[in-house]
C-alpha cells in the first residue's frame, strides 16, 4: 500500500533518509534534521513532498518517496524530480519500489506533468537493472554538476 505521508511520518522518513545514505555509504553527510524535513513537507510554502510503502499486513512503513517539482522550459510543464527512493532490505522484492513509481507516474499522467527524473549511482547495479526493467532509460549525454559547502558559499557572496 502506497500513501501520502503526514506530519506523524517525520521520525519515519527521518530514519528512512537515514538508512538510505548509509546503504549508499554517505551517512556522514545526510546533515538533514527531523524538523527540516518537516518544514520541507509541511511547512507555509511546502518544497517537497513524500510518500510511504506501507507492508499490508504489520502496517508499517518499509520504504518511501521524496520528490519535488521541477519545470522544463522546453517541454512547458512540470514534471517530478525524485529526490530518494528506497525500500527497506527486509521489504525488498515485494513490489514496494515499483508501488511508489507506479504512484509518481500516476501522478505525472494525472497532472499533466511529462517527466519523471531521478538519479542513481553508476555502482547501484541492482537499482538500474530496476530501473531499466520499468522502461527508464539513463541521459547519458546529461552530466549532473554540484556547488556546496565552501564554492557555492565564495561564488554566492
Amino acid at each position: 500500500m502506497i500513501r501520502t505521508a503526514t506530519p506523524a511520518d517525520i521520525p519515519v522518513i527521518h530514519a528512512l533518509v537515514r538508512e538510505l545514505a548509509e546503504y549508499e555509504k554517505a551517512l556522514e553527510e545526510a546533515k538533514a534534521t527531523e524538523e527540516q524535513l518537516r518544514e520541507a513537507l509541511f511547512g507555509e510554502r511546502p518544497a517537497a513532498y513524500a510518500h510511504l510503502a506501507v507492508d499490508d499486513a504489520t502496517g508499517e512503513p518499509v520504504g518511501f518517496a521524496l520528490w519535488f517539482l521541477n519545470f522544463s522550459t522546453w517541454r512547458g510543464v512540470h514534471g517530478i524530480y525524485l529526490e530518494d527512493l528506497y525500500v527497506r532490505p527486509a521489504a525488498r522484492g515485494a513490489g514496494h519500489g515499483k508501488a511508489l513509481l507506479t504512484e509518481l507516474a500516476r501522478i505525472c499522467v494525472e497532472r499533466g506533468y511529462q517527466r519523471l527524473e531521478w538519479s542513481v549511482l553508476n555502482w547501484n547495479t541492482p537499482s538500474i537493472a530496476f530501473y531499466e526493467s520499468l522502461g527508464a532509460r539513463p541521459q547519458d549525454e546529461w552530466t549532473v554538476y554540484r556547488l556546496t559547502d565552501e564554492a557555492l558559499v565564495e561564488l554566492g557572496s
